[in-house]
């Protein structure tokens, strides 16, 4: 009887504690997607590490509405049919908001399905017009492909003074759009497409395009890739003896461009949303972070999706947590948000306005060239 009394009492005291306790909101979910095997998982790893930068500092600073927030991570390998049922698999676990790491194709799968199932869905850095076209419920905190060629085209015609492009293209969604928004344009700047070559994914070798590019003796070249393609390129036109000026594209924003190109690298400029040199302090505390916890260089890719996070969060910040289409609304409705990749808002289409950062290659580094800012010819459209 003794005994029954003490257990009693012992319990009475834990469940009084137990009330008195305070209770620990439940964290909030954002599903993030990003090719962490495969050809792009260097880009993929770029990609986690920036978003879970982003994610420490969003907590470190109290959170969404006192709530901690917390990846899902899920691996696409980059490919169309893996985005299908990763998103299906969110929308299925009741995730409110989700975030590609990820390449246009399988952004581009997914999108169609977040926006049917009202799921804020951002895009971090995918190109392809058609992702935000999926519908209203799909973001960029990007520059679009068309937009970025428009950008070069630019710097090419107007900043360095150059007339007869030779263009390179990488033959996917990408290089497509670069050089379309390029060829949109070129002729306002007084720009003429001397020649034209394409190359595929998988390509590393070079020998035909670069004996054609060396015979035409181009003035400058506008190359599409990624740092695993590009840079053997650019290294083999080199070496071939072509020395004309490379104007590239973010997608060698990478400091693994330099480590393939190597000396070939030394020179060239790109089109870009990261300014290594900026006194933004939102873009220079996002670089100064990420080398110091990833003892890494910071490159476009981590900082587009540490931007896309910031937005997911202020997403959830201003439209709660449990409700997709009042975050929607909320993200929608977000102007002037000053972000590791400059200052961003969103039209109707759920695409951004925001300055393109030139960086050329010197010592070994990317450092600033220019800054072109110009609301007119980089407009993004709105439907």
């Amino acid at each position: 009887m003794k005994f029954h009394h003490i257990a009693s009492v012992l319990l009475a005291a834990a469940l009084a504690a137990t009330s008195a306790a305070p209770v620990l909101a439940q964290s909030i979910r954002i599903g993030f997607h990003a090719p962490l095997t495969g050809f792009a998982a260097s880009d993929g790893k770029s990609a986690v590490q920036g978003a879970e930068l982003a994610v420490e500092q969003i907590n470190a600073a109290g959170g969404v509405n006192g709530r901690k927030i917390e990846l899902v991570v899920q691996d696409d390998q980059a490919r169309p049919d893996q985005a299908l049922p990763l998103a299906n698999k969110y929308i299925g676990d009741g995730l409110k908001i989700v975030v590609s790491g990820s390449y246009s194709g399988p952004t581009r799968a997914a999108a169609g399905v977040f926006h049917q199932a009202k799921v804020p869905y951002i895009s971090a850095y995918a190109i392809h017009p058609d992702i935000t076209r999926a519908g209203n419920f799909v973001f960029r905190t990007s520059f679009m492909g068309e937009v970025q060629g428009k950008a070069a085209a630019k710097l090419i015609g107007e900043i360095l003074k150059k007339r007869k492009v030779t263009l390179l293209t990488l033959n996917n969604d990408f290089g497509q759009a670069l050089t379309a928004g390029f060829k949109e344009v070129a002729g306002r700047f007084g720009i003429s497409i001397a020649s034209e070559y394409t190359f595929g994914m998988g390509d590393r070798q070079f020998g035909s395009i670069v004996a054609s590019v060396k015979k035409d003796d181009p003035e400058i070249l506008y190359v599409s890739g990624y740092f695993f393609n590009g840079g053997p390129l650019v290294a083999q036109l080199r070496a071939a003896g072509v020395t004309a000026p490379i104007v590239g594209t973010e997608g060698f924003d990478t400091h693994n461009f330099i480590t393939v190109a190597k000396d070939a690298a030394e020179g060239v400029m790109i089109t870009t949303s990261l300014d290594r040199d900026s006194k933004a302090v939102p873009m220079r505390k996002f670089i100064t972070d990420y080398e110091t916890k990833w003892k890494a260089p910071a490159d476009m890719v981590a900082a587009s999706t540490h931007t896309a996070i910031y937005v997911a969060a202020e997403g959830l910040r201003r439209g709660g947590a449990d409700d997709g289409t009042k975050i929607r609304a909320a993200i929608a409705g977000i102007k002037d948000f000053e972000v590791a990749t400059g200052k961003i808002g969103f039209n109707e289409l759920g695409e951004i306005y925001k300055a393109a950062q030139v960086q050329v290659i010197k010592g070994g580094q990317f450092r600033f060239f220019a800054t072109i800012d110009d609301p007119v010819l980089l407009a993004p459209p709105t439907k």
